[in-house]
């Protein structure tokens, strides 16, 4: 018996489908045995991938930190092992840049299993009896927040994704030369457009993440709306939770929509794997598009697969939840993923908090944003 060992984060929407996927697949290959393990979800953001590599043959990741697994040959390279026919389309069928976004200096390191960004959520009930129709610009998600009628998750590592957004919003892409993150006056603008939010929401979601935001929204009637999280479909499905949650695209703010920060989750190969092949197998099953659209999405996984996000099954069994978000997945905006990144990603964040807080000044925010993205990409070019 080949036993495989795998590491993916501890939500329902991350663990139940690998295991559903690997039964499956040991259904179909006795010989090969896949256990799979959890994170908790900040150790997915920020756990060193090095060491993970090296206790696991399968890892799920996020894709900012293909770049030091490419720097390090940490993975195996998937267009060295799996069939190019298969590899292209997985490219043609990407949700948004969930595919490129694992593809790094010229290989493929990751398969996208899984595709998120933050999106709006909703409880439509609570709405209806509020009287108040689901919003469709930044004025309307700050009045209702102002009425105190919307929850965000604004723990550091989500502070820092939301203000990656506005940034964008403002005009500029963040991170874009190695001199600076960003321009001041854009910087000043987007760190108080999501101060104005944070500040009119319960001081409660400075320590919520989007499960824990969805958790909140789904178990009371404290919360008709968010304007904007990591989405999880398991909330918007019948039995999952005790009050579900619709969800929608992202409102338009300047006249134009906003723009999320892709998440989502790929699916690599320990390059220190004593069956690699076999591991490189099972990724390429669990990403199937007959996979994805059947026991994946079935077993409360969030695909990769555009074919998945546009299937009629998938959609009845989540309440609309892939087609109504579809368009925000699409126009999401990747994150660099230079060696070094993650690093800068989580200290980056403490900084946006700090600033959330009332502790920091925007000047002295910009300036710890600006000498730390000079710091990181420095390294790398070291």
């Amino acid at each position: 018996m080949i036993t495989l060992q795998g590491i993916t984060w501890n939500h329902t929407r991350g663990f139940v489908p690998n295991v559903a996927t690997a039964q499956r697949y040991h259904e179909l290959h006795p010989d090969v045995e896949i256990r799979w393990q959890t994170r908790s979800l900040q150790a997915f953001a920020d756990y060193s991938i090095a060491d993970l590599a090296e206790q696991f043959d399968l890892l799920v990741i996020d894709h900012p930190s293909i770049g030091e697994a490419a720097a390090h040959q940490l993975f195996v390279p998937l267009d060295t092992v799996l069939p190019r026919a298969f590899l292209d389309d997985q490219a043609a069928h990407s949700v948004g840049s969930s595919h490129p976004s694992y593809e790094y200096e010229g290989h493929q390191w990751a398969l996208a299993c899984d595709a998120a960004t933050p999106v709006a959520s909703l409880r439509a009930d609570v709405l209806d009896r509020l009287g108040e129709a689901v919003p469709q610009t930044w004025d309307d998600v700050l009045r209702l927040a102002r009425a105190g009628h919307v929850a965000v998750p604004a723990i550091p590592i989500d502070s820092l994704m939301n203000l990656y957004m506005f940034w964008l919003n403002e005009g500029e892409t963040p991170c874009a030369t190695p001199e600076r993150f960003g321009s001041n006056d854009v910087g000043e603008r987007a760190l108080n457009a999501l101060r104005e939010l944070v500040s009119a929401c319960d001081p409660v979601c400075l320590t919520r993440n989007p499960i824990q935001t969805y958790e909140a929204m789904s178990r009371t009637d404290a919360i008709a709306y968010c304007p904007f999280a990591y989405g999880y479909s398991n909330y918007s499905r019948p039995g999952y939770a005790a009050k579900p949650l619709a969800y929608a695209n992202l409102v338009t703010r300047h006249g134009e929509r906003l723009r999320s920060t892709l998440g989502g989750a790929g699916v690599a190969v320990s390059a220190k794997s004593a069956h690699r092949e076999i591991a490189a197998d099972y990724a390429r099953f669990m990403s199937e598009p007959s996979i994805q659209k059947g026991i994946y999405v079935q077993a409360g996984g969030q695909p990769g697969h555009r074919e998945a996000w546009q299937d009629a099954e998938a959609n009845r069994l989540t309440d609309g939840y892939f087609t109504s978000t579809l368009r925000t997945l699409d126009e999401a905006w990747q994150r660099p993923r230079y060696p070094g990144y993650i690093a800068f990603q989580n200290d980056a964040g403490h900084v946006v908090h700090a600033w959330l807080r009332g502790e920091a000044t925007v000047q002295a925010t910009l300036d710890a944003l600006n000498r730390l993205h000079r710091q990181y990409v420095s390294e790398v070019c070291a």
